[in-house]
């Protein structure tokens, strides 16, 4: 997808997304080091979307606020690092963003707001670290590499936080390292934590509660259920303020997908259309459950969320993702089985997912487990004493390539039956899909298509009942599981 395009859509995003307020808050920044053209992101949620693009080294925006809101800059562009600066934000209040260079979760932040204050002081406290941080997304560093520093930036974050204010920044960076806790496999300064996070619940004032509760499920985590695991039941709140259980989704006995989601948040909100068009096919069979993770009065009064024709709900105390979700991160999906059992989870949107999804819902002619990858289903089997052919389909956006492997195989019978042809795609090379999946005229949603494929493999010693198929042994690969052949 061209630079255009991905400006075209986040702008849609913007408008779409709730700019009907009538309170605002303007952001004007400059850098001499910024160069024309790079992208200018805002927002109040998880995500944002572009707001202005930098000329001369200025660029301006303004977002819709009602009370204080803790909001969000990042830039795209030469020399920036993949980061966000956060900014508080009041109704008719300017900010002024300014810099010499391209790092500006460094830049200083002209604001009259205390909380602004207290982020000054925790971003020079910790400059030494966000600067080596920088660097090494600059360098485009693996995760392996950016994991310690990432510690090292909690734990200073954490020796500071006792002697700042009890305000929303305090709170926020403390939001902010017990996530990492959680993300991080044995995350060594737990105890500290521990320690901070019932220092700030004694003192923090009762307008922090849903944070507070947040961030002691993260500190003192539930076990996470898992693909197999029965679902638990939790309490949920509808637009109207009524309580609900997550249980009440199966009253009819489908299966029921759940959609975490926040408002601000780009993937979650382009995955509307496809979800909505697949639903459309499989309402007999499969139940959403929108779980919303903001305040229940943001949601209540936004656009997005009184579109919304599925089940909708929130969840502002985040504890049931927190029992659900692996990471702190949305848009984040569970597939649940009419019996209450996890079949498929997974965090972010992937275009074609849930059209992929529909068809093995519907009921494609042989059952297979599609839980590493819903884009990708098997339609026919044909297995005889030469060889084993198999057709596939494959969701996409038509400027999203995927690949087939040659070392792809079945496993059936304790070994591997080798691919040793291939009909209707290039192996080891990109392949764009060209049909399109849907009549629809949405900008996004028109431009998903699927491609039909077959893929030959030695034939089987003996005709087994289940067989896998396994894209090679690579990670990220293709895999489709129990596939059946009765």
């Amino acid at each position: 997808m061209n630079k255009k395009n991905i400006i075209t859509i986040l702008l849609a995003l913007l408008t779409s997304t709730g700019l009907a307020q009538t309170k605002t808050a303007t952001v004007t920044g400059y850098s001499p080091a910024l160069k024309d053209g790079t992208l200018v992101l805002a927002g109040t949620g998880t995500f944002g979307s572009v707001v202005d693009t930098v000329k001369a080294g200025h660029f301006a925006y303004t977002l819709p606020v009602e009370e204080l809101t803790e909001s969000f800059l990042s830039l795209m562009g030469e020399g920036c690092p993949n980061m966000s600066i956060t900014i508080y934000l009041k109704p008719d209040l300017a900010v002024k963003v300014t810099g010499n260079d391209c790092l500006y979760p460094l830049w200083k932040v002209e604001s009259p707001l205390p909380e602004q204050r207290t982020e000054a002081r925790i971003t020079e406290h910790c400059r030494d670290v966000l600067t080596e941080y920088m660097q090494k997304v600059l360098a485009n560093k693996p995760r392996a590499e950016l994991e310690p520093v990432t510690i090292k930036l909690a734990k200073k974050q954490m020796d500071i936080l006792p002697a700042l204010p009890m305000d929303a920044a305090t709170i926020g960076k403390l939001l902010n390292a017990s996530r990492i806790a959680k993300d991080i496999k044995d995350f060594p300064h737990m105890e500290q934590l521990k320690k901070i996070e019932k220092f700030v619940a004694d003192r923090a004032p009762k307008e922090f509660e849903e944070q507070l509760a947040e961030i002691h499920n993260y500190v003192y985590p539930p076990r996470v259920l898992q693909v197999g695991d029965e679902a638990e039941d939790a309490e949920l709140v509808d637009m109207q303020g009524q309580k609900h259980h997550l249980f009440e989704a199966f009253a009819n006995g489908k299966y029921v997908l759940l959609d975490f989601w926040g408002i601000g948040c780009g993937p979650c909100m382009m995955s509307e259309p496809e979800m909505k068009e697949a639903y459309e096919k499989m309402k007999d069979k499969l139940e959403i459950v929108g779980i919303n993770q903001n305040k229940i009065s943001e949601w209540q009064e936004h656009e997005f969320s009184k579109r919304i024709v599925w089940t909708n709900w929130n969840n502002a105390m985040q504890d049931i993702s927190i029992k659900y979700c692996d990471m702190g991160a949305i848009p984040y999906y569970i597939l649940i089985s009419p019996d209450k059992r996890i079949v498929w989870k997974d965090m972010g949107y992937i275009p074609g997912l849930f059209m992929g999804m529909a068809d093995v819902l519907n009921g494609v002619k042989h059952k297979q487990d599609n839980s590493a990858n819903f884009s990708l289903l098997i339609q026919k089997v044909d297995a005889n004493a030469s060889s084993t052919t198999v057709s596939f389909r494959y969701y996409g956006h038509k400027d999203y390539w995927f690949r087939i492997v040659k070392e792809s195989y079945l496993e059936a019978n304790g070994k591997k039956y080798m691919l040793t042809a291939a009909d209707g795609i290039k192996l080891d090379e990109d392949n764009f899909s060209q049909v399109k999946a849907t009549e629809s005229t949405d900008e996004f949603l028109s431009n998903l298509c699927y491609t039909d494929f077959t893929l030959t493999f030695e034939p089987f010693d003996t005709i087994p009942t289940t067989f896998n198929f396994k894209e090679g042994d690579v990670e990220h690969a293709f895999v489709i599981r129990n596939v059946s052949l009765e």
